[in-house]
């Protein structure tokens, strides 16, 4: 058995999120075979009580000059430089473990510049290529910005004993660059109590905090969308759940509920018929389409939504703007047709853990 840190940017016990969600389970699967302990990134490190196996260090990122000084010093993107954590540095420089894992590419930074590195091992999980987001911006600075991530992103992975990603194409590109020891970790939730699909209404929904571009970008979408999706479909309803972005103008419209942060996430998945994520900029950890498989909840996504689990769980990607419209209408007139869709999913879903599919992922990762 070996003694596993991971290296966190969230703080697991307050934080909220699809990455953290992530974290949480990794950390679990580890569990099975490692003795596993974690430190974390924390806005609230001198307040919370202790926590049996988690070392937390305060958040405080640099901005401004600071964080530009920083990366011009470093050679860094100015994401990569506001997580180089001193503080971090310092925890894990105490803290004795076999092999590090650092949860995004850029929480690494803070151990290639310990006394560790070298003396132990570390692997990297990716998440999400932010350097995609970025690059995927309208604006110039932020696409130039988003290819100084993606070398900070490879130089992170050549330093790392293994990395592993939560896409399979994302890891395809890192081995084109040659990056050697590189996984797709195919880890899916646990199965849950299967939605009722075959009682619910006429109610479709989106999830997403749209502080996260790709998710707002999503959302607008929906909302452009809806009038053609629901045209003529006595009561049908979009549910848009998770919090707005900073700044975001909600505005009522005909058939869209504006939920935001819901305290009772499954009595609101419970009461839906499908899952839409039309995500248009993708890679990463794609958590609501892992949550709706777990729940047995339909999904109507875009390729870039959802990703390598398209394969996992057979799911038909819906790039067209047209198929999208129609497959969601589908789903709204025809509950059947949905109900034999969401047991189908399930079953993938639960098939998966039956084979040990997400903890022999994470054991070989680790073992390579």
């Amino acid at each position: 058995m070996s003694r596993v840190a991971l290296l966190l940017s969230k703080d697991p016990t307050i934080d909220r999120g699809g990455d953290v969600t992530m974290s949480r389970l990794l950390m679990d699967l580890l569990g099975e075979q490692h003795d596993v302990i974690a430190l974390c990134l924390s806005t609230q490190a001198s307040t919370l009580p202790h926590a049996e196996g988690l070392t937390r260090v305060q958040k405080t990122l640099a901005k401004g000059v600071g964080t530009v000084l920083g990366a011009v010093v470093r050679g860094q993107s100015l994401v990569h430089a506001r997580f180089n954590s001193t503080g971090l540095r310092d925890a894990i420089e105490d803290t004795e473990a076999d092999v590090f894992i650092a949860e995004h590419s850029y929480i690494a930074e803070p151990y290639l510049r310990s006394k560790r590195a070298g003396s132990s091992q570390l692997f990297v999980n990716t998440h999400i290529s932010e350097s995609l987001v970025w690059q995927s911006s309208t604006n110039a600075l932020a696409r130039l910005e988003g290819r100084r991530i993606q070398r900070d992103q490879l130089r992170v992975a050549r330093a790392a004993h293994a990395v592993a990603t939560f896409d399979a194409e994302e890891a395809a590109a890192y081995r084109a660059a040659g990056v050697r020891h590189v996984r797709w970790l195919d880890i899916t939730l646990p199965p849950t109590e299967p939605i009722p699909v075959a009682d619910s209404p006429p109610r479709l929904v989106f999830l997403g905090e749209r502080s996260w571009g790709p998710n707002q970008q999503a959302a607008d979408l929906l909302r452009s969308w809806w009038p053609e999706i629901a045209d003529g479909i006595p009561g049908a309803e979009l549910a848009i759940v998770g919090a707005a972005a900073p700044g975001e103008q909600v505005s009522s419209r005909p058939g869209i509920t504006e939920l935001g942060f819901v305290d009772d996430l499954d009595a609101t998945l419970g009461s839906c018929r499908a899952l839409l994520a039309p995500i248009t900029t993708g890679g990463g950890v794609r958590v609501k389409i892992l949550d709706a498989a777990a729940r047995g909840l339909p999904v109507v996504s875009t390729r870039a939504g959802i990703g390598s689990l398209s394969d996992l769980f057979g799911i038909t990607p819906y790039d067209d703007r047209a198929a999208f419209i129609a497959r969601s209408r589908a789903l709204l007139t025809d509950v059947g047709a949905a109900a034999a869709e969401g047991t189908r999913l399930h079953e993938a879903n639960a098939a998966h853990w039956r084979a040990r599919g997400p903890q022999r992922s994470v054991d070989e990762w680790l073992a390579s």
